[in-house]
């Protein structure tokens, strides 16, 4: 046999040393780019992260009364406003806030025939809405400048964990959303 014919002799040593060769590329490669991003992250670089938000499918306050009539509306003004968190966990509506009133409420009620009481906030369920109106669990403007001319109403709801929320509510007809 001649001596290019023989099986050649690989030695486990080498084959070791070729793979650790072959791997330090991409491996130095990794460790740069692990350092790089933990870099960009350290200084702020990815921004903040925003959670799922707070929407409003409906908002409206109903005028205190019928267009046309002769007596300023006066008292309280009530809103429908549907509340939907599409998050995982259950969120709060703590605090609303609009410049045509300098007192708001958040009101609950427990059934048709109940005045309400004042709460301190009101859930909305995870994955879930949560319907206010005047008749039921309800955010009402306490002594608002009339409002009754213009076409929206400018609520800003403020929520435990999903921060605030500035909705156009519609100026609709007494009673209505």
């Amino acid at each position: 046999m001649s001596a290019a014919a023989a099986p050649r002799q690989v030695r486990p040593a080498a084959w070791l040393g070729d793979l650790a060769r072959a791997a330090a590329g991409p491996v130095a490669c990794a460790a740069v780019l692990t350092g790089l991003l933990s870099a960009w992250v350290a200084t702020g670089g990815t921004g903040t992260i925003v959670p799922v938000r707070i929407q409003i499918s409906q908002a409206a306050v109903p005028m205190r009364g019928y267009p046309g009539a002769t007596a300023a509306p006066s008292g309280p003004a009530g809103t429908f406003l549907t509340i939907v968190n599409p998050a995982s966990a259950a969120d709060e509506l703590i605090a609303v806030r609009s410049p045509v009133a300098t007192h708001i409420v958040l009101r609950r009620r427990t059934g048709p025939g109940d005045p309400g009481t004042v709460a301190g906030a009101l859930t909305i369920p995870a994955k879930s809405s949560l319907t206010l109106t005047p008749f039921g669990d309800d955010v009402v403007l306490r002594d608002p400048v009339r409002f009754e001319s213009d076409s929206t109403v400018p609520l800003t709801l403020t929520f435990r964990h999903a921060g605030t929320v500035t909705v156009s509510a519609d100026v609709t007809a007494p009673g209505t959303p």
